[in-house]
């Protein structure tokens, strides 16, 4: 049985902590400080990676990093490239050889701006180093900047016509620069579709009377007036329809009103006499037969529509008279509006209501 005063046993490192354990150990540390840390093995090290002329230096600190890099240990490998060009070697092969290097590490660590910028570099001390020219085109590929990928290549190319690695590579940029080019096409001819379309609904709009209201904060209007796909001769307009019913502060849209459409035959559908009475209508007054539609315009003009009307008269009907304003029907975030109302009494009320309302 456990003593109840029984110390806790303390938690067993963990394999991360092992290894992070192995960084202050000199002889294992990814880079030595350059400021005295009063350790002497450390200042043993120091002495020893400093030691010797630039070159080196600098050449020490390649082969510990092309150590690391072999064990795909790029971030310790890339500090010790940089302390290899930091050492300044006189040398320009071992200069491009660093940064080239260096690069490496970059890639593989997704830091393409920094690839470039030491490739950049390497073809400055070298005009021929083709590792530069190919880790920058491996750059600029991954950035999607295909085209100055190709003409990457096609410069190493000039020195190098047999370069495996390069020619592979252009051909991937190639490939990807068409398949943009040809995506860039679609969507120029999309954007000219749509608009050819919007100038085409636009001269239908003010051909019907048809007044449109941008909405400044953009449309939340799933539905969109367009052309009927059905006519053959792409003159006929489907337009979105909310039938509004004041009397219970509820609506309806109807998303695909054809302008050729007379509005009875959506009040049979939506009213039909037989059909169970709808929950919001408390009264049981809505039913095909028993009501009226009113449109308004956008100067407050009443307008009974009737019974054989399609949108499209009502349309016309909204026209201004000759000599007066320009009036329509308003088209708000891409749905025009109609108001149905029972026959009697409610109608004749909400009439009243709406032309006290409009005078004052």
């Amino acid at each position: 049985m456990a003593s109840e005063n029984a110390v806790p046993l303390p938690e067993a490192p963990s394999f991360e902590d092992k290894l992070a354990a192995f960084d202050s150990i000199p002889l294992f540390m990814k880079s030595l400080p350059e400021e005295d840390s009063g350790n002497s093995a450390i200042a043993a090290l120091q002495s020893l990676a400093y030691e010797g002329t630039p070159d080196e230096i600098a050449q020490n600190f390649k082969e510990q990093g092309n150590d690391y890099f072999k064990g795909r240990r790029y971030r310790e490998a890339l500090g010790f490239y940089t302390q290899g060009v930091d050492a300044k070697p006189t040398e320009p092969a071992l200069q491009e050889a660093l940064l080239c290097n260096r690069a490496a590490c970059n890639l593989e660590l997704r830091n393409y701006g920094s690839v470039l910028r030491d490739c950049s570099k390497a073809i400055t001390i070298n005009h021929h180093s083709a590792k530069a020219y190919y880790r920058s085109g491996l750059a600029l590929f991954a950035l999607e900047r295909v085209d100055e990928c190709v003409d990457c290549c096609d410069r190493c190319l000039v020195f190098d016509g047999e370069n495996a690695s390069i020619k592979a590579l252009r051909r991937r940029a190639s490939e990807k620069k068409e398949e943009k080019e040809k995506k860039e096409r679609e969507k120029a001819e999309r954007i000219a579709r749509e608009q050819q379309e919007r100038q085409r609904l636009t001269a239908a709009f003010t051909e019907r009377n048809i007044i449109e209201i941008p909405n400044p904060d953009g449309s939340a209007n799933p539905y969109t007036p367009h052309f009927d796909p059905e006519d053959p001769t792409k003159s006929s307009i489907i337009v979105p329809v909310f039938f509004l019913y004041p009397q219970y502060a509820t609506s309806d849209v109807i998303p695909e009103f054809v302008e050729d459409t007379p509005f009875t035959a959506h009040l049979a559908v939506m009213f039909p006499p037989q059909a169970p009475t709808l929950e919001w209508d408390q009264k049981g007054e809505y039913m095909d037969g028993q009501l009226v539609i009113y449109a308004m315009t956008r100067r407050k003009r009443l307008l009974k529509v009737g019974k054989k009307m399609t949108l499209k008269d009502v349309c016309r009907a909204a026209k201004a008279k000759e000599g007066e304003p320009k009036d329509g029907l308003e088209l708000k975030d891409g749905c025009l509006t109609f108001v149905v109302l029972p026959k009697g009494e409610v109608e004749q009320n909400w009439v009243e209501e709406y032309k006290r309302s409009r005078d004052t």
